[in-house]
């Protein structure tokens, strides 16, 4: 498995604000959707979460978010040295993703960019 990126995520209360804030910073356009109640806007390496605080708790669980070229392999891999997939692979706005503990109890989130058909 080869791991693309990272993403940063944080949780805020004011999107807007923090939105800005983040495109002056990088200088990129936020791309952005909604998930579970959620709005996100995806903003170069940070992904900017908010909404109601019984779905955000849960989203506070992930270290952080993995970019990877395939996801089905990034669960074998994943299962095969010890951890423990959460969630997943689903279909996301963006292509699919999964939620993985692994063996030291860390959790992440892991996607890629391949489009459900």
């Amino acid at each position: 498995m080869e791991i693309l990126g990272t993403t940063l995520r944080i949780c805020v209360d004011d999107l807007e604000t923090a939105t800005a804030f983040y495109e002056r910073l990088t200088g990129a356009p936020a791309l952005r959707f909604e998930r579970g109640g959620v709005s996100v806007a995806a903003v170069s390496c940070f992904l900017l979460m908010s909404g109601p605080e019984s779905e955000l708790e849960v989203l506070r669980k992930v270290a952080a978010t993995i970019a990877v070229e395939d996801v089905d392999a990034a669960h074998a891999a994943l299962t095969e040295g010890g951890a423990k997939v959460l969630a997943g692979p689903v279909p996301t706005p963006v292509g699919r993703n999964l939620i993985a503990v692994h063996p030291d109890g860390s959790v992440f989130e892991y996607v890629d960019r391949r489009a459900v058909v």
